[in-house]
Parts: C-alpha cells; sequence; structure tokens
C-alpha cells in the first residue's frame, strides 16, 4: 500500500495525519515507511525529534543522486532512517529539496520516486507520502508512485473552493500517468461538531457524493503537544479521543483494502 497524503492548500493536517496514520500502522505491526516530500520538513521533525538538515542522510540526498551518474550509486535503502518507534522508518526531507526541485523538473526525473518505491516494495506493507501545499514536481511524483491518496479538509470555503481543483488534478495524473490512483476519501480534520459551519460543509460534501471520510478527526490542543514532543498520538496518549479517531480512520482504511 502506497498512500499519498496531499493537498494544495497548506495549514490542513497533511503531516500529522500522514504521521499517526504510519505511526498507527507500526504500532499494529506493520512494516511502515514515511517519505516526507516537503521542504519544510514537517513530518521529518514529527518523527524524529530533529530538522533534515541536522541528518547526514535525506532525500536531497537521494535526489541529488539522480542528477549525478555515478559509478556505484547508494541503493535506495541507504537513504532510509530509523524512527525512535519500532518498525516505522522516515526518508526524511531536507530544505535543499527546494532548490533542487527546478533541476529535477528540467532533466525529467518524475518517475525516479516511483522507481525507488518499486524498489523497496519488498521491505515494506505501508508506504506514507507527505507532501507540500503544492501541486508540484514532488507530489506530482507521489501521485504518479502511489495507488491511493487521502486528501485532508479543514472544513471551511476556501478549502471546499479549493477541492474541486485538487480532485480535478488528481484526475488527470491518473489519466496520463498513474491508472492505479484511487482518492481513497476526504479526511476531515480539526472538526467541530458543535459549530454549524462544519456541520454544513461536510454535509454539503456528502449531499455532493464526495467520498468523505468517517470518522472525522476532532479538535484538539493535545495534538500541539503531540507535535511538541515529537510522539504520534499513539505514543503519546493512546486513549485520548483524538488517538481512537485516527485508529479507527486507520483500521477503517484497512478493511476497505483488506490489509
Amino acid at each position: 500500500m502506497r498512500r499519498v497524503v496531499f493537498n494544495q492548500k497548506g495549514g490542513v493536517g497533511k503531516s500529522t495525519i500522514t504521521c499517526n496514520l504510519a505511526a498507527i500502522s507500526a504500532h499494529q505491526g506493520k512494516r511502515t515507511l514515511v517519505i516526507d516530500l516537503d521542504p519544510q520538513g514537517n513530518s521529518t521533525h514529527y518523527l524524529l525529534g530533529a530538522p533534515g538538515d541536522s541528518l547526514d542522510t535525506t532525500l536531497a540526498d537521494f535526489f541529488d543522486q539522480t542528477l549525478n551518474f555515478k559509478l556505484n550509486p547508494k541503493a535506495t535503502g541507504d537513504f532510509v532512517v530509523a524512527t525512535p518507534f519500532e518498525g516505522l522508518h522516515l526518508m526524511p526531507s531536507h530544505p535543499q529539496l527546494e532548490e533542487l526541485q527546478g533541476k529535477l523538473e528540467s532533466r525529467y526525473k518524475i518517475y525516479k520516486l516511483r522507481d525507488a518505491l518499486d524498489e523497496l516494495a519488498a521491505d515494506y506493507d505501508y508506504i506514507y507520502i507527505d507532501t507540500p501545499p503544492a501541486l508540484n514536481f514532488y507530489t506530482r511524483s507521489a501521485l504518479i508512485a502511489a495507488n491511493a491518496c487521502l486528501i485532508p479538509f479543514d472544513c471551511d470555503d476556501f478549502s471546499r473552493r479549493a477541492l474541486y481543483s485538487l480532485l480535478e488534478n488528481v484526475e488527470e495524473i491518473k489519466a496520463d500517468h498513474n491508472r492505479n490512483l484511487a482518492v481513497e476519501g476526504i479526511v476531515v480534520n480539526q472538526y467541530q461538531p458543535r459549530a454549524s459551519l462544519p456541520q454544513k460543509v461536510v454535509q454539503e460534501l456528502i449531499a455532493e457524493g464526495l467520498p468523505v471520510l468517517a470518522p472525522y478527526l476532532s479538535a484538539s490542543v493535545k495534538i500541539k503537544e503531540s507535535h511538541e514532543q515529537a510522539k504520534p498520538m499513539i505514543h503519546l496518549e493512546p486513549k485520548h479521543k483524538l488517538s481512537q479517531e485516527f485508529v479507527a480512520l486507520h483500521d477503517a482504511l484497512a478493511r476497505k483494502y483488506g490489509v
């Protein structure tokens, strides 16, 4: 299972959702890998407690290697690092990804991530890909490499307007590059059930036939503590309401694929 978490709008919880679902997969005994394609490196910091520019090996090194022919290139697995959580590994981000993007695009390296994941396929049960808040080289690479796409949604009108063009972009990439890509669904994040606007917006999406997933993820200050301590919710406080919502969402997705 290769799952990309993608939304062109920032601040909707891509890294939070990626890392928490991945942590649950690993906690349940699945060999799990997170790939952090966002130069901001939020998933890297969340899972390691350290920024990518403090690490010896990152995705920037991987992509740089694709631009420079070497007689003895590193294997893809050499760019993977262990996290403090059993069964959970990471290909870390680095700020240098930003400056590499133009070179990678001009040299048409758009399929290199897919090739890398093919190489790693036997080593992992789940691969989660975190993406930048833009439709750029890295998000296109991820959508070409993945077989499922989750779309975080934070219940406001700007997010809703952006959602339609996002779905069109995913469908275009599916048609042109990756016929196996499926939109798994929309993950409602920071949901406040007592507020009228979130209820209204979500119900309208459902009425339009869009694949809104349940359960919705509650708004909680506990997630900020989770970020600060670099511990996904399943490790920070497994009995918390939000932790249980993440587990329920994870297990619903797993049942969908018979995993």
